[in-house]
């Protein structure tokens, strides 16, 4: 009886001669990539420094534009401390307790990611709003307003970029053995300690490359930050919602010029946590006896 076997060299040589294993597939993603992604910022790269670096500092360094970027970048840090904190704990919480709704509201954390952005700004607008219960009582009590000011941006990007922290945590948290806490907690040490010492260290690459991936996303955020904070210059206008306006007001230097502040911040922070990232693989890997 003959029996039929496979070559595994003859196949791989057979896979190599195929075209499309070769060149097709990868000229197809290349391609798509230049496309989509490589042309347009080339784009903007050339219209922005098209009158030469010296006018593109003048553009970004104009009272309007720099205090909209300083807008920008101190509410996306305090909210990127915030989130930090809040989506390690959420995180936590989620992979070593159970209690009821647990499945819902390890959803709902994914949410933002689904929802037009337009849409956060509208629920905090009804939420928070002069004229709404909640929002009336903060400005009568403690004079505080949220809504067409900065807190109401700190909370459209706290909503909007919730996820990055816990989805960066809770894989790790998920893969970690207990027993080096059980093994602590048998020696004496505390809940505290043993979050501190034991719990922590293998999470910062994770907690970091989450922060910078909220705070990346941040930079960008118009949709929601247009309905809660308006369009006011000096008081409200962030870098995205300034952009808008220049397209409007036709200056297309303006808004190319912040367009390429945004995107150099964006990308350095997206290339730096990518290496975070794989620096944790890499650790992980090593890891295993």
């Amino acid at each position: 009886m003959n029996l039929s076997t496979t070559n595994p060299l003859g196949d791989k040589k057979t896979r190599a001669t195929l075209p499309w294993g070769n060149w097709g597939v990868r000229s197809a993603a290349l391609a798509y990539l230049t496309v989509l992604l490589v042309i347009p910022l080339l784009v903007i790269i050339q219209d922005g420094t098209r009158e030469g670096l010296a006018e593109l500092w003048r553009q970004i360094t104009l009272p309007m534009a720099w205090h909209a970027l300083k807008l920008t970048l101190w509410t996306s840090a305090l909210m990127m401390v915030i989130n930090t904190i809040m989506g390690t704990l959420t995180a936590f919480v989620l992979v070593r307790y159970d209690f009821p709704g647990k499945r819902i509201l390890n959803g709902i954390i994914d949410l933002p990611l689904a929802i037009p952005t337009l849409v956060t700004g509208v629920m905090l607008v009804i939420l928070f709003g002069p004229q709404e219960a909640v929002g009336a009582w903060l400005k009568d009590q403690f004079d505080f307003s949220v809504i067409f000011a900065p807190p109401g941006i700190i909370l459209a990007l706290l909503f909007l970029t919730f996820p990055f922290v816990v989805r960066s945590v809770q894989p790790v948290l998920l893969e970690l053995d207990l027993a080096q806490e059980h093994a602590a907690a048998t020696l004496g040490a505390g809940s505290w300690t043993i979050f501190r010492r034991i719990i922590i260290p293998p999470l910062t690459l994770p907690i970091v490359t989450g922060a910078l991936l909220s705070f990346a996303r941040a930079i960008g955020e118009f949709g929601s930050i247009v309905v809660v904070a308006g369009n006011i210059p000096f008081v409200s206008q962030t870098a995205a919602v300034y952009v808008f306006g220049e397209v409007e007001s036709e200056n297309r230097l303006g808004a190319s010029a912040m367009s390429i502040v945004m995107v150099a911040i964006a990308f350095s922070l997206m290339m730096f946590a990518n290496y975070l990232r794989q620096r944790s693989r890499l650790s992980s890997v090593k890891e295993i006896p």
